[in-house]
């Protein structure tokens, strides 16, 4: 069957749109999520998280045992990885997003709306992730990653699951029930989440872009002679990726991710005109801005040795159940939970 080469970015579009739409509504975010739960008690975003991560492995893995999606062709399910390369990308990114106030999907939303600070995260996210995958700080990262990386027996939960005696089958579906439902049970329990109809809604909407990314790439785009690369919603090596597009349109082409990025853009700048929250917001102070752009090159070159961020690694890579992946998001968490060192940094953050 033939496919117009362009359907894969087309839908990298359409997904963004949704995403920067829903991201302004919703607050969507890791970092509000964590310093809401440590700052005032308000459970919400981290509810919307938990079930933002079940419903991308619930539809993720259903697309997999249907056929739709080999996703052993990601970059998550690599048979080799470093594990201390991984784990401290993480942390990287995790201390980087405090330092920025946001993480990198956040960035995106926040400058559709008109947020001046986050255009400085995003081209200093991106610059300092194209180093580390591809500039100055490449070799190193390189030499780290040959030293470190190894090729483990088991690279996801369900082969895990396998060396139990499981079959392939039984394994991916047991493993999708125990996280998923474990996740939404969680979310759920919370009753101030039960009323928030808008939160349920982004945290489902937000899941089902995860796997919207994967089917797009892995099936619309899985042509025969010119395949896309398998992927999903993720972020920081779109941004560099964005940024030299900018810089080198003619040397490049656009891809999914690429589209992603404009489709957030323009997806919350369209959500915050239609809504009126719309506004320009800029640095109060010298200091405040060397932190914002200490963060972001934590941020790009974490995410960068991390091959992912807090949606790319927390949602996309989780989805794929990848054992690197949880090691990644927890390294983020923990890394979060150093910058925000306890309620009261977090109420001092929180007015920054």
């Amino acid at each position: 069957m033939s496919f117009d080469p362009n359907i894969v970015v087309y839908a990298g579009l359409a997904i963004g749109l949704v995403f920067g739409a829903v991201g302004l509504l919703s607050g969507f975010c890791l970092l509000s999520s964590l310093r809401g739960l440590w700052g005032n008690g308000d459970e919400r975003l981290v509810r919307t998280y938990a079930l933002a991560i079940a419903v991308a492995i619930a539809a993720t893995q259903l697309l997999v045992l249907g056929g739709y999606v080999d996703l052993d062709k990601s970059i998550y399910l690599q048979p080799t990885f470093s594990a201390p390369l991984m784990f401290a990308g993480g942390l990287l990114f995790g201390y980087g997003m405090v330092l920025s106030n946001g993480c990198a999907s956040r960035a995106l939303v926040l400058l559709g709306r008109g947020n001046l600070r986050s255009f400085v995260v995003i081209v200093t996210l991106g610059i300092a992730a194209q180093m580390t995958l591809k500039g100055l700080i490449a070799p190193a990262r390189l030499a780290v990653l040959q030293a470190t990386q190894g090729a483990p027996n088991v690279v996801s939960l369900p082969a895990l699951l396998q060396t139990i005696g499981l079959n392939a089958t039984g394994a991916r579906i047991l493993a999708l029930v125990a996280i998923s439902g474990a996740l939404t049970v969680f979310a759920f329990s919370h009753a101030a989440f039960r009323k928030s109809w808008g939160q349920i809604a982004a945290g489902a909407i937000i899941g089902l872009l995860v796997a919207g990314g994967w089917f797009a790439t892995g099936f619309i785009g899985a042509d025969e002679f010119n395949p896309a690369p398998l992927t999903s919603l993720t972020f920081v090596a779109p941004i560099a990726d964005s940024v030299q597009y900018v810089m080198l349109s003619t040397g490049s082409t656009l891809n999914f991710g690429i589209a992603v990025v404009a489709g957030v853009l323009a997806g919350s700048f369209v959500t915050a005109l239609l809504t009126n929250r719309l506004k320009w917001e800029g640095y109060t102070s010298p200091r405040h801005m060397l932190r914002s752009i200490s963060g972001a090159v934590l941020m790009g070159s974490g995410g960068a040795l991390a091959l992912g961020c807090s949606v790319g690694q927390g949602l996309t890579g989780v989805s794929t159940l990848a054992l690197a992946s949880f090691l990644a998001i927890t390294g983020i968490m923990l890394g979060a939970a150093a910058g925000l060192r306890g309620p009261l940094q977090v109420r001092a953050l929180a007015s920054a």
